[in-house]
């Protein structure tokens, strides 16, 4: 049985929920899985109990707008993230909060405590990861736990997994990604359908792709921040968002567009990681890191990606090109990839 922590109990965290319910038999068959949920926090409080909460019953205060704090019995109001898994005694830590790219908390925080007290660690969280990584990494190194984050960079798109894990042994030359759906969806509307940018940009936010408040992905940094993990975690360079050079989509126009379109050519924000060449053989590979507007000829692998899909092509010395793309319109597949992580944390 493997003791858990819910940290965010928001959209991913509540589909993770519904999941982890949904597929108990077959995670116990196939993996000998036994999750139990002895603490969940949200901004109003936390809801605790040793012997194991009820999911069921948390996925009911949360539809009905409700706090985990309102939770019968177990439930408290006030009771920070910290102080619950100071009090939890579990296995492992699930950090969904909300991404807070100004000072990463409170999933720094606790994800760092966790860490440091023999807690294995899953998130989805950008702002400890690109504020954060190369500190946590070495917490995790330290301590003999696991840190795992694919639901990061991309939703379900296996974008680190391969990185670091298919890519072992060989040198990456370059990282091609489209990390943001919110971008590829307008871009996409405006060049097949002739909308303006921001007819386009209000028709995604009526779909639920675009934020009420767009800026973080029409003007890059979105994008720039999962590049930003990608470099530290697969490329193992202690990169930060000063590192990348970003330019968004706003103010581009449909005769740009149409214009890339008569060339043979589709305008993608495009989020890079090109190889310099060093110096000397011996010294460790360097990264120009980029975050632009780019158009790509026809046959490139990520330009005929639809508005829903993301995608990322990793070119290697050794291994050649592989390409991933993913079609993700809703929170089940980033939650996917949150539970894909807890699987291999546990069972290997």
């Amino acid at each position: 049985m493997t003791r858990f922590v819910l940290v965010g109990v928001g959209n991913i965290g509540r589909r993770f929920l519904e999941i982890v319910v949904e597929k108990q038999g077959p995670l116990q068959a196939r993996y000998g899985l036994e999750l139990t949920l002895v603490a969940a926090v949200d901004s109003g409080g936390t809801a605790l109990d040793p012997m194991g909460l009820d999911a069921v019953q948390v996925l009911k205060l949360k539809r009905g707008g409700g706090s985990v704090a309102s939770y019968p019995e177990h439930g408290a109001q006030g009771v920070s993230a910290l102080e619950a898994l100071q009090r939890a005694d579990a296995d492992l830590l699930v950090e969904l909060s909300p991404t807070n790219l100004r000072t990463g908390e409170p999933g720094l925080s606790a994800i760092s405590w966790a860490l440091a007290n023999g807690m294995d660690v899953v998130t989805a969280n950008k702002g400890p990861l690109v504020l954060g990584y190369q500190q946590l990494a070495a917490l995790a190194a330290e301590h003999g736990r696991s840190l795992l984050f694919s639901g990061a960079v991309a939703g379900g798109l296996p974008t680190v997994n391969i990185g670091r894990r298919d890519l072992a042994g060989a040198t990456i030359q370059r990282v091609e990604g489209i990390f943001n759906c919110t971008t590829n969806y307008i871009l996409l509307r405006m060049s097949e359908d002739g909308l303006t940018f921001d007819q386009a940009l209000a028709e995604a936010q009526a779909a639920g792709v675009a934020e009420a408040d767009p800026s973080l992905d029409i003007d890059g940094w979105d994008a720039a921040n999962k590049l930003v993990i990608v470099a530290n975690s697969v490329l193992g360079i202690p990169a930060s968002l000063e590192d990348v050079v970003v330019q968004g989509i706003r103010g581009i126009g449909v005769d740009q567009l149409l214009n890339a379109k008569e060339r043979g050519h589709v305008l993608k924000l495009l989020a890079t990681a090109e190889k310099i060449e060093a110096v000397e053989d011996k010294q460790a590979p360097r990264y120009q890191l980029a975050v632009r507007p780019t158009e790509l000829i026809l046959d490139h692998p990520l330009a005929q990606l639809s508005r829903w899909q993301m995608g990322v092509v990793y070119t290697s010395d050794t291994m050649g090109q592989i390409t991933a793309v993913i079609e993700d319109e809703g929170t089940s597949a980033t939650s996917a990839a949150v539970l894909r992580d807890v699987i291999h944390t546990i069972a290997g």
